[in-house]
């Protein structure tokens, strides 16, 4: 969430610059972080290989999940490898939190040439053990492990699904205060 910080104030002050107004640029900062903090916690509490058992058994074709699944995988390993380059490059005796904002931006060069290069090499990799394994050369595939609904999983379903309900009967037949603050210029530009 900390990493969001910088984009969800980005994302307030330009709808409060560019016209909006101020309860509709905090709307639209909070849908920002709803929308973070629901795939955060979706992807902490789902392992990769579980969504992409889910998405086999739904019949998403199996190279798009292989797809999604791979991505998912990605993140923690680029950050883990990012924090590794940055502790090998403040050994060095680079600083990263000095000078202005353009000193700070190109220090961020000698972490991001050894990044690229380390995703290079493992996207080869990747590639070069999906080709020796034959991927996507038999139509037909089977899984050792078989997903299975449990009753907690109904249960969670039906309140999603009262949920939803509840927010569209809010929506549409209960009438909300107006947040809108009327904004009132200075005596001066009057």
């Amino acid at each position: 969430m900390r990493g969001g910080l910088f984009l969800g104030g980005f994302i307030f002050l330009m709808n409060f610059i560019f016209g909006t107004s101020l309860t509709l640029s905090i709307a639209f900062t909070l849908r920002f972080f709803v929308i973070m903090s629901a795939f955060s916690f979706f992807f902490m509490t789902t392992s990769a290989d579980d969504l992409g058992l889910a998405l086999d058994q739904i019949r998403v074709p199996y190279v798009i999940s292989f797809t999604f699944t791979t991505a998912v995988r990605l993140v923690p390993t680029m950050a883990l490898d990012a924090q590794t380059v940055v502790d090998a490059q403040r050994s060095r005796g680079l600083e990263l939190d000095k000078g202005n904002f353009m000193k700070r931006v190109r220090n961020y060069v000698p972490i991001l040439i050894p990044l690229i290069i380390s995703a290079i090499r493992r996207s080869v990799e990747l590639a070069e053990a999906l080709e020796s394994r034959a991927f996507d050369a038999s139509e037909r595939r089977t899984s050792i492990t078989i997903l299975e609904l449990h009753t907690s999983d109904y249960g969670a379903m039906v309140a999603t699904v009262l949920g939803v309900m509840a927010a569209i009967y809010v929506y549409f037949y209960v009438p909300l205060p107006n947040l809108v603050i009327p904004f009132k210029a200075p005596h001066f530009f009057q």
